[in-house]
């Protein structure tokens, strides 16, 4: 199969309005992503989608009584959809608007983590750099892109948010994920 820069990304069935304004937001900072409707699709096709997109790649972000709960990371292989490590399991996502920002610019790099964070934010931010394709950098070298950042880190209360800043001026332009647990 060749390699695509395409990402398609959809929802479990039926989702909230907010989750697919998430969605919508994901897509407008991650350039590489395609935004889907699912409706009624099956696993299958939504790999017969992404293969329509020209994408090798998909996410799945699912919904759990009505909030988010995890995303799922898949290949498109031959017979569908593989599953590719790690599982997010979501405690709290943040929308663009939320942050006063109605678009952003799309993300072109991720922030390496200070060498003070944890490996597991590490982990993280590399599992993400190779799946959505886009190169890390030192914070030193990522503020003078002057662009739209990924940054995986922790939060006031110690959890592991993923979050996209507008650099040099450091303002969190949103979306946000907020991290319960990461299943490798």
């Amino acid at each position: 199969m060749v390699q695509s820069e395409k990402i398609l990304l959809t929802t479990s069935r039926n989702p909230t309005p907010r989750i697919r304004t998430f969605c919508h937001d994901l897509a407008r900072v991650l350039p590489t992503i395609v935004y889907v409707n699912r409706g009624k699709m099956s696993n299958d096709e939504i790999a017969e989608k992404a293969m329509e997109h020209d994408a090798d790649r998909a996410v799945i972000f699912d919904r759990w009584h009505g909030g988010p709960s995890k995303i799922k990371l898949f290949q498109i292989g031959q017979f569908g959809l593989v599953s590719i490590p790690p599982t997010i399991h979501v405690a709290d996502i943040g929308l663009q608007r939320e942050f006063g920002v109605s678009k952003a610019k799309p993300a072109l790099s991720i922030v390496l983590p200070a060498s003070n964070n944890s490996s597991e934010v590490l982990r993280i931010t590399n599992a993400l750099s190779s799946f959505f394709r886009i190169h890390t950098l030192p914070i030193d070298e990522a503020v003078k892109t002057g662009s739209t950042l990924m940054n995986v880190s922790r939060d006031k209360a110690n959890r592991i948010a993923i979050t996209f800043m507008v650099e040099p001026k450091h303002i969190e332009v949103g979306p946000r994920i907020v991290i319960s647990s990461v299943k490798w």
